[in-house]
C-alpha cells in the first residue's frame, strides 16, 4: 500500500482529470485558462488542478468569470477546493466572490482487496441489492430528500445518466428503502469512487453504512480496481479508518447560487 503523500499525487494526477474527461453525453465541457467548467447539470461544476498558477487580482477575475458563466445560465456552481492546494489563500477568495463554503470533508483512500477483505455482516432485518431502474432512482432521490430535508429530487436524473459506470446498491427492510449507496468507475485506470451512504434515522448505528462499503468494495475487486476513495464525512471517516482507509488531504466544496 502506497503512503498517503504517493496517494494523494495518484488522487491528482488521475482523480481529478475524470472530473472533466469523463462525463455523460450532453454535458458541456470549457476550459479558461488553469480550470474547467463543466455545466449542464443538476449545479455547475469548476475543476482545477492543484496549483492555478495565478494569484491576487488575476485570480479574481478568474474567479469573476465562472460565476458570471454561471449566473448568465441561471445556474449556481461548486467550486470543489483541495487543503492543499495552491495559492493557499483560494478560499478566501472564493468568499470574497460570493462563494459559500459547505462542510469540510476528509479525502480518504484504501485498497479495494483489503477493504473487500474486511468482516462485515449484513444487519438483520436487512437485504442489500443492486438496482438501476428509473423507478428505484426516483425512490433514492425521495428517501436522500427525506433525510436530509432539502429537495434531492435532481439525484434521480443524476443517477440515470451515470449508469453506465455506476453500480447503485439499496438497504431495504421489507419494502423500505433505509439506505442508498454507489461506487463510481470513472476515475482512471487504478481509482472508483464511493458515494452516497445516508441512512434514515431509525435505522443508523446498525452497520448498514459499513455493509455497503464492503458490498462496493468486492464490486471493485471483481472490475479489478485497485483504490477506493471517499470524500468522508466527520461521521463515516472513523469507520473507514478502521477498515483500512488512509486520510490524505482535505476538500471543501466552495458553492455559488444565483
Amino acid at each position: 500500500m502506497p503512503d498517503a503523500a504517493e496517494l494523494l499525487a495518484a488522487y491528482d494526477d488521475q482523480l481529478r482529470p475524470a472530473e472533466y474527461t469523463q462525463v455523460e453525453p450532453g454535458i458541456g465541457v470549457e476550459r479558461d485558462g488553469p480550470v474547467v467548467r463543466i455545466f449542464g447539470r443538476h449545479r455547475g461544476f469548476v475543476s482545477t488542478p492543484r496549483d492555478l498558477g495565478v494569484d491576487g487580482a488575476e485570480l479574481d477575475k478568474l474567479i469573476a468569470r465562472q460565476r458570471d458563466f454561471f449566473a448568465a445560465r441561471g445556474e449556481g456552481l461548486e467550486w470543489k477546493t483541495r487543503g492543499h492546494d495552491l495559492p493557499a489563500d483560494l478560499p478566501s477568495h472564493l468568499s470574497a466572490a460570493g462563494f459559500v463554503p459547505e462542510d469540510r470533508e476528509t479525502i480518504v483512500i484504501g485498497a479495494a482487496t483489503d477493504i473487500a477483505a474486511q468482516p462485515a455482516r449484513t444487519p438483520d432485518g436487512i437485504v442489500i441489492r443492486e438496482v438501476s431502474t428509473d423507478e428505484d432512482f426516483h425512490r433514492i432521490a425521495a428517501m436522500e430528500t427525506a433525510v436530509w430535508g432539502m429537495d434531492l429530487s435532481w439525484l434521480a436524473d443524476d443517477l440515470i445518466t451515470r449508469r453506465a459506470y455506476t453500480t447503485v446498491l439499496v438497504a431495504e427492510a421489507g419494502d423500505q428503502l433505509v439506505s442508498a449507496a454507489w461506487l463510481v468507475a470513472k476515475y482512471g485506470p487504478h481509482f472508483a469512487g464511493m458515494w452516497g451512504g445516508s441512512t434514515v434515522a431509525d435505522w443508523r448505528r446498525r452497520g448498514i453504512y459499513r455493509a455497503l462499503v464492503a458490498r462496493r468494495a468486492q464490486v471493485a475487486v471483481e472490475r479489478g480496481i485497485t483504490y477506493l476513495q471517499v470524500d468522508a464525512s466527520d461521521d463515516s471517516r472513523p469507520i473507514l479508518e478502521r477498515l483500512g482507509f488512509i486520510a490524505v488531504g482535505t476538500t471543501t466544496p466552495y458553492v455559488w447560487t444565483p
